[in-house]
């Protein structure tokens, strides 16, 4: 294991420790023996690592923690812990906690005590740094929000996905007329995705709201990548492989291009002929991927998400599986994409989508049986009880549009309110549902989620 690793798995364990620390304090008082065992592991990799590093510093950047200025990569064992800790700092609007000088056990369980009470405060974080000002080797750190350029960062995202969407559209092209694609472009289209996504992963995600009807299969492809490798973000997964991800995701349904035109375009219910015909196309992906240039191991990974997204875990779906084995893990992520996309996308033979909150909610009903549960967690915790996209009501009758979800709190997303409390259409004005006004009360709460549809609303204008 090189030095990188090494400090990369310590602070990993540094993070989880600190989740496993909050977590029981919250459960029996911050001086009992289970808590103090807990803080006395904690404490031991804090001043551990500060021997090597001096001051050390753990801050949230987006959905991420990062120990001074790195970012902290976790395991699936860890999942549950980080989301837990990331949901407890953001519920307090802290942004980071610094250790400045070796730390006794002692300060951290004053630090525990005072992070517990502050939720019942009105204002959180002023509390909890009220409450933290004594101590000698600890401080906390407000969560920022990065807004400056705002504009150009749209005007990036905006080019890297239509860029995406170009490329797609062009590969089928020329597989159609019987061309040899090479894996390369691919590669460096779904690398600037993946770096896009790493960075500006709430500006990408809102892309996926473009549901174009005229050239849904480029779109829906575009969009499975972008959600496939959002999830496998969120599951802890290196750049490398998000990427392979990414690929293998945009590849998908690949095996459409040898279904004619007039099946996939047909505006009536499929006949028996039609699905035989639709049912092919995982297989069809594989051998499409098998003759492309430059064949390597994500070429392999690519073939076997191809054949095996509309398979379920309980055997059923297409192709029929002569024996079940267990599917592999980028088969799992694409197919919740798949699903989710699909249903939330205007379509020759569904003209009126599934609203976002309603598709979700179909989802867990086939979660027994068609979708992997733990995977589909992550993915809901990922888009939110509301997803970026959905048309919701106020309580004030004001309309907006989910533009970002709030991990610490899924039930108040920021909207993008469009008519005024007697449906008259305004100038776009953003609002975080989870911030209180001067009382310690929301101005603000959703109602219920409704149909875009039923209000003629474009969504696609609001995120281009």
């Amino acid at each position: 294991m090189d030095s990188s690793q090494g400090k990369g798995r310590i602070s990993r364990d540094i993070v989880n420790q600190l989740s496993v620390i909050v977590r029981t304090a919250q459960i029996h008082d911050p001086r009992n023996v289970a808590v103090a065992s807990a803080v006395e592991k904690f404490v031991s990799g804090v001043n551990g690592l500060m021997l090597e590093e001096g001051p050390i510093e753990i801050e949230i950047v987006g959905e991420y923690f990062y120990l001074n200025g790195e970012r902290v990569k976790f395991t699936t064992e860890h999942l549950l812990n980080f989301d837990s800790l990331l949901r407890e700092f953001k519920r307090r609007r802290l942004g980071s906690v610094k250790f400045v000088c070796e730390t006794k056990p002692e300060e951290v369980q004053a630090f525990l005590g005072a992070f517990v009470s502050s939720q019942y405060a009105a204002e959180p974080f002023e509390d909890l740094r009220a409450n933290t000002e004594r101590l000698k080797c600890i401080s906390v750190g407000a969560l920022r929000r990065i807004s400056e350029g705002a504009e150009d960062i749209r005007k990036a995202v905006k080019h890297t996905y239509f860029n995406a969407v170009s490329f797609t559209r062009g590969v089928m092209n020329r597989i159609k007329t019987g061309e040899r694609i090479s894996m390369k472009k691919a590669k460096r289209v779904v690398e600037t995705m993946v770096d896009t996504l790493l960075e500006k992963e709430e500006f990408l995600l809102g892309m996926t709201v473009i549901k174009d009807y005229d050239e849904y299969t480029f779109h829906h492809s575009v969009n499975v990548s972008i959600l496939s490798v959002a999830l496998g973000q969120r599951l802890g997964m290196d750049k490398i492989k998000l990427m392979e991800l990414g690929l293998v995701s945009l590849f998908h349904d690949i095996g459409k291009t040898v279904i004619p035109n007039e099946v996939l375009n047909k505006p009536g219910a499929f006949d028996e002929e039609d699905w035989k015909l639709m049912a092919r196309h995982p297989l069809s992906g594989v051998k499409i991927i098998f003759n492309m240039k430059n064949f390597d191991s994500s070429s392999i990974r690519a073939a076997i998400t191809a054949y095996e997204h509309h398979i379920h875990p309980d055997g059923s779906g297409y192709p029929a599986a002569r024996k079940l084995s267990e599917l592999d893990l980028f088969s799992r992520i694409v197919a919740i994409a798949d699903q989710y996309d699909a249903m939330t996308s205007s379509r020759v033979y569904a003209r009126v989508p599934m609203s976002p909150d309603s598709a979700l909610a179909l989802m867990v009903k086939r979660s027994a049986t068609q979708l992997d549960p733990l995977l589909l967690k992550f993915f809901i915790n990922l888009v939110g009880t509301y997803p970026v996209g959905t048309l919701v009501m106020l309580d004030t009758r004001e309309l907006g549009i989910v533009t970002g979800a709030n991990t610490s709190e899924h039930l108040r997303p920021r909207v993008t309110i469009i008519t005024d409390a007697d449906g008259n259409r305004i100038s776009p004005m953003v609002a975080d549902l989870a911030e209180k006004d001067g009382s310690g009360s929301y101005p603000r709460s959703i109602a219920k989620a409704v149909d875009h549809n039923r209000y003629g609303i474009n969504l696609a204008e609001y995120f281009l």
